[in-house]
């Protein structure tokens, strides 16, 4: 256990949680409304004291002590390319709840995690960017002292190019030459599935691989090529700006969501792009004058990622186990989850500060903080 406590809000699955652990905080609360999650985090971590509630009804009576940190990664759904995108989206303004906690139990940081896309939307009601409506509530909840920045993950040992937005907000001010986390290069796909996509003996939680897609667009052969025909990553799901869905082992992965999917190709593998069908017949058609031409993957046999396949690419632990009623809840848990690695790189950064805010010296200068593999 850390000496350092961390209070999570919109802990979902527990990405950013774990990270801060491995950075050497202990979790006092964790608080979701989504019963998988918290069935995640019980199974997973019952000393984190997972709590199931709607946190605009959540207070934080019971607590212990006034926590280090507050952590929080309220929906993206809103804001999100891969949401509704709404300005009036009810969940967008979850963080006020964060600073009516924060004001609350007066913790010396806190840290709001979101997508990228918040910085282009402006608040429906006072016209502001959202960026400068966060920062004002944190002002107003007693944090003046506030930086923001967009992180690439596969610069902090993510095997992905998913973006993360994220605010540091100090109570008492940050220690001189404090900076957030800097990017150290990108992080390839190959360490962490290329075992898994090679061995199929392999037992690990919510790991079942079977081969054998089932799609009305792609076209698995259903023939086994043999050990030594080479397996490549793919994209299955498809839209006209997607670039060639056969990804490259050395090269990082793009940005895991809980919409696309991804999965193996195995043996005389090929991509192409050809017209949709738009007829009458075909189903979910959508603008059917358009003549868009899509990518069509053939493979001898195909499979999607299993669900311990998505979870390493969020960098979560082989021993972490997804809990949910059906396959769909356990890829939305994975989907929105902060990648564990950064977090624990965002972990190091944050305990670092307060060491030197303890100390009454300058921040250590953390180009490559450390890092765990799970």
């Amino acid at each position: 256990m850390g000496d350092l406590t961390a209070l999570s809000m919109f802990s979902g699955a527990g990405g950013l949680d774990l990270g801060f652990e491995a950075a050497g905080f202990t979790t006092v609360a964790a608080v979701d409304h989504d019963p998988n999650a918290v069935d995640t985090l019980r199974k997973n971590r019952p000393e984190w004291n997972p709590v199931e509630a709607d946190v605009r009804e959540w207070t934080t009576e019971g607590l212990p002590d006034t926590p280090d940190v507050l952590i929080a990664g309220p929906p993206c759904q809103g804001f999100s390319l891969g949401g509704n995108r709404q300005a009036a989206d009810d969940r967008n303004g979850l963080f006020r709840e964060v600073c009516r906690v924060a004001q609350h139990v007066r913790p010396r940081v806190v840290i709001i995690e979101n997508v990228l896309n918040l910085r282009t939307m402006l608040h429906p009601d006072t016209g502001r960017p959202f960026i400068k409506e966060i920062s004002v509530s944190l002002a107003e909840a007693g944090y003046g002292d506030i930086a923001w920045d967009v992180f690439k993950m596969d610069g902090h040992g993510v095997p992905q190019t998913r973006r993360r937005f994220v605010f540091v907000a100090f109570r008492d001010g940050a220690p001189d030459s404090w900076h957030l986390p800097i990017s150290s290069g990108y992080e390839p796909i190959r360490p962490w599935l290329w075992d898994l996509a090679h061995d199929e003996k392999i037992s690990l939680p919510n790991h079942d691989p079977s081969w054998g897609f089932k799609s009305q667009v792609h076209v698995d052969r259903g023939i086994d090529p043999g050990q030594d025909a080479a397996i490549s990553i793919v994209r299955f799901s498809r839209t006209a700006s997607d670039g060639n869905p056969i990804r490259k082992w050395d090269r990082s992965f793009p940005a895991v969501d809980t919409a696309t999917v991804w999965g193996l190709a195995h043996g005389h593998v090929s991509a192409r792009r050809e017209p949709r069908d738009r007829s009458s017949n075909a189903k979910f058609v959508r603008n059917p004058d358009t003549d868009v031409t899509l990518w069509r993957i053939r493979a001898d046999r195909l499979r999607s990622l299993t669900h311990r396949e998505y979870a390493r690419l969020q960098t979560f632990p082989d021993s972490w186990e997804f809990v949910g009623g059906n396959k769909r809840d356990v890829h939305l848990q994975i989907g929105n989850a902060v990648p564990v690695r950064f977090a624990e790189r965002l972990g190091h950064n944050i305990r670092e500060a307060l060491r030197a805010l303890d100390t009454g010296q300058a921040f250590p200068q953390m180009e490559d903080a450390p890092l765990r593999l799970f």
